[in-house]
């Protein structure tokens, strides 16, 4: 689709009321399950789980402003999700390429071959003499 038609389609859309936005959707996944099954893309878990949910309240009659409201905070978190995603992929994408010629690679620190540091006592000090002067208590 062209992106003329698709802006058309979106401004005819945003002038309809929500309920019959809900009918016009339901046009259109008649039609891409007659003529497109196997074309459609594939949503991702958090859009599915949006849809189900959606769906599930239409069929509850839930009003129109409930379902977009509740759908539309669904929406802004999958798209934070995908906002951190991409900057997770991006650092791993710029942490994985290797350093342009010429850096100076800096070798890794070397091996501990000693023991690690012991705990000091608690209390330095000896113990005192017992009272009574003998050691067996």
């Amino acid at each position: 689709m062209h992106d003329i038609l698709r802006e058309r389609i979106l401004r005819k859309l945003d002038a309809l009321p929500e309920a019959q936005v809900y009918q016009a959707l339901d046009f259109i996944e008649f039609l891409e399950a007659r003529y497109a099954a196997d074309q459609a893309r594939r949503p991702d878990g958090l859009q599915r789980f949006a849809e189900r949910l959606e769906d599930s309240m239409r069929v509850r009659n839930v009003a129109p402003k409930v379902i977009a409201g509740t759908v539309g905070a669904l929406g802004s978190a999958r798209r934070v999700i995908q906002d951190v995603t991409g900057v997770g992929r991006e650092f791993l994408d710029a942490a994985l390429q290797p350093p342009p010629a010429g850096t100076p690679v800096t070798p890794a620190p070397p091996a501990r071959t000693t023991e690690p540091p012991r705990l000091r006592e608690t209390n330095p000090r000896p113990f005192p003499p017992p009272a009574n002067g003998r050691e067996d208590g």
